[in-house]
């Protein structure tokens, strides 16, 4: 298990770096296209929308594994350790019932694109295969959940947030 979660990591890292660069790129080379030569290409803006949604739901995943997304813990931190778990448990609980909501949804919407088959606006890309990310996204968020309920369970933490999170993943 350790390893598939390894391998998650490096995969999500990866994939942000390759997301992150390539929007830059992409971004950057219509700038001096434009400035420069006064021209530019369609479908950059259609191609760059799209890497970045990639880009929020692959690190909406992997923050959830680091404990850097935004927490409000000063009322939780009044509570003692063991209510402080249970009230964590029940916060992990809330985000699992939002994450299969969405996935649900983002299924659906994706599989009727699939089953419609049509193409984006300025790329030569069915437009399902764009979106797959949809469910993906939130399937790699209720991954990453579960394993922060089971650090919580086995009181390697006592909450979602970076402060006392412990991250296996450290180089």
């Amino acid at each position: 298990m350790i390893k598939f979660s390894n391998l998650i990591n490096h995969l999500e890292e990866w994939l942000i770096t390759l997301l992150l660069a390539s929007m830059t790129l992409l971004t950057f080379s219509q700038v001096v296209a434009r400035y420069v030569f006064n021209s530019g290409a369609v479908w950059v803006l259609e191609a760059t929308t799209y890497l970045f949604a990639w880009l929020v739901l692959l690190g909406a995943s992997y923050i959830i594994k680091c404990g850097a997304h935004i927490a409000v813990d000063s009322v939780v931190d009044l509570f003692s350790e063991k209510n402080k778990k249970i009230i964590t448990l029940f916060a992990i609980s809330a985000c699992m019932v939002f994450v299969i909501i969405m996935f649900i949804g983002s299924y659906e919407y994706v599989s009727l694109l699939k089953d419609i088959d049509i193409e984006m606006e300025d790329l030569p890309i069915l437009e399902w295969q764009a979106k797959i990310i949809l469910p993906l996204g939130f399937a790699l968020m209720f991954y990453r959940l579960i394993e922060v309920a089971i650090d919580v369970i086995n009181n390697k933490t006592s909450s979602m947030h970076f402060d006392t999170h412990n991250n296996d993943y450290k180089e």
